[in-house]
């Protein structure tokens, strides 16, 4: 297959990052770069999707990272996983002797190595400058589901599935394989239903994971569904208030700093220093503007408000807002800004996930899993847009009947989109703005 008939059929097939932001997988493939990693680093407490898919579908997904090599001329491909995920590590020890260009890379369990920069300068050394793609160092990253559904497109087969952990306060926690569009409420059914009267549900992890509610869906980006009592200190962090924020940060932030020192930006050299916005912000605005300029470039990772701060206080939550009024007025990240590639004791100042997990309060919560792929619903509400660029477009109607796998919204042309497909038999109930229905 060659490069421009695999990208025409990862748009057709739906294939987009299956977490994070759901980059559409075709816009990635290039044959400017002479490495692909596969990221199996699990960048966040109790997330287990990524190992287990690895574990279970050694061969495809190892398959399916030769024919990207192939076709895009990349010289070698990277497996990057944590030295502690043993069973995923020995399944694949098994089989990469068969696949020549692929080796593994072991990483420490540190928070947050899945970060796609961290990631590359880890396995390779680079450093992706600031404002600036993957591929400007050669580099392209893909995370395991995502390689899978790579490998059954080639098999024919479209994107309608996802993998899903569900922990927290549920009786039997349980990785998922569900129809995209399965209501929150039935992913907790079937994990035993709820353990704890008063909850709240968060999307993907507990550092940068989003509350939901039971009545949303499973997107192509759902990772992960948490639950956790609504006083738990995860679900307090996601209910920070930026003005009030602001007032705690004028009134007791000594700048020690520690939130800096153990920024994950800031540690790969990047001009992020959130002791710096706190005390510009503190100062009504007045000092280092070029601090707050830097601050575009935070992940969100979340370690300055959960990790880092002796105080409680929350850099995250207010350089959310900055960034927010940022995009609001139209102004872009500086493009001349620079990492730093000699930051002092750098290896010092990576996060143990297991401190990191004891830190939250979710030990109790890391516990196995299991994977199973058996799982059925009646009715289905699927989004229309469900990753980053432009949503698909209906092709659908109310009384239609559609097979799982059917396309029923086309990639918008000219901008960056992937189809729709039906993930379960029924008839479509609804077609909204936002949304096609289908009952079973």
């Amino acid at each position: 297959m060659k490069l421009n008939e695999m990208k025409t059929l990862l748009r057709e097939k739906g294939v987009v990052g299956a977490g994070g932001a759901g980059f559409p997988s075709y816009a990635k493939l290039t044959d400017q770069v002479d490495t692909i990693i596969l990221n199996c680093a699990e960048c966040e407490p109790l997330l287990k999707v990524h190992r287990q898919v690895l574990e279970a579908h050694t061969i495809e997904v190892l398959s399916a990272m030769t024919e990207i090599l192939h076709i895009s001329g990349a010289k070698q491909g990277v497996i990057a996983i944590k030295e502690h995920y043993k069973s995923a590590l020995q399944a694949l020890e098994a089989e990469i002797g068969d696949f020549p260009g692929l080796t593994i890379h072991k990483l420490a369990s540190v928070y947050p190595a899945g970060d796609e920069l961290i990631l590359i300068k880890e396995v390779t050394g680079r450093v992706v400058q600031p404002g600036k793609l993957p591929v400007s160092v050669g580099v392209t990253v893909c995370n395991v589901e995502s390689v899978y559904n790579i490998h059954r497109a080639m098999e024919g087969h479209s994107v309608t599935d996802k993998y899903v952990t569900v922990a927290g306060e549920v009786k039997h926690p349980i990785t998922l394989l569900v129809p995209l569009g399965t209501k929150v409420s039935e992913l907790i059914d079937a994990a035993g239903g709820l353990t704890y009267e008063n909850v709240e549900y968060i999307s993907g992890g507990p550092m940068m994971g989003r509350k939901i509610t039971p009545h949303d869906v499973v997107t192509k980006t759902t990772n992960a569904i948490l639950v956790l009592p609504e006083d738990h200190t995860v679900v307090l962090n996601k209910n920070r208030n930026a003005k009030i924020s602001l007032r705690r940060a004028m009134s007791v932030c000594c700048q020690c700093r520690s939130c800096t020192e153990l920024c994950s930006r800031h540690v790969m050299g990047y001009p992020v220093e959130p002791h710096m916005v706190m005390r510009v912000l503190s100062n009504g605005g007045r000092g280092d503007a070029e601090a707050l300029a830097g601050s575009m470039f935070c992940s969100g990772c979340g370690l300055c408000e959960t990790y880092s701060c002796p105080q409680d206080l929350s850099p995250r939550v207010l350089i959310d807002a900055l960034k927010a009024m940022a995009r609001e007025k139209g102004v872009k990240p500086p493009q001349d800004m620079k990492a730093d590639p000699n930051v002092k004791d750098a290896d010092l100042k990576k996060v143990s996930v297991e401190r990191l997990t004891m830190r939250l309060g979710l030990k109790k919560y890391d516990v196995q899993a299991p994977l199973c792929e058996e799982f059925s619903t009646k009715s289905v509400r699927i989004l229309l847009s469900q990753h980053l660029g432009a949503p698909a477009e209906p092709v659908v109607a109310v009384g239609d009947t559609v097979k799982k796998g059917d396309v029923v919204a086309l990639a918008k042309e000219g901008a960056l989109s992937v189809n729709i497909h039906a993930s379960i038999d029924g008839t479509v109930k609804s077609v909204q703005s936002k949304y096609i229905q289908i009952n079973g």
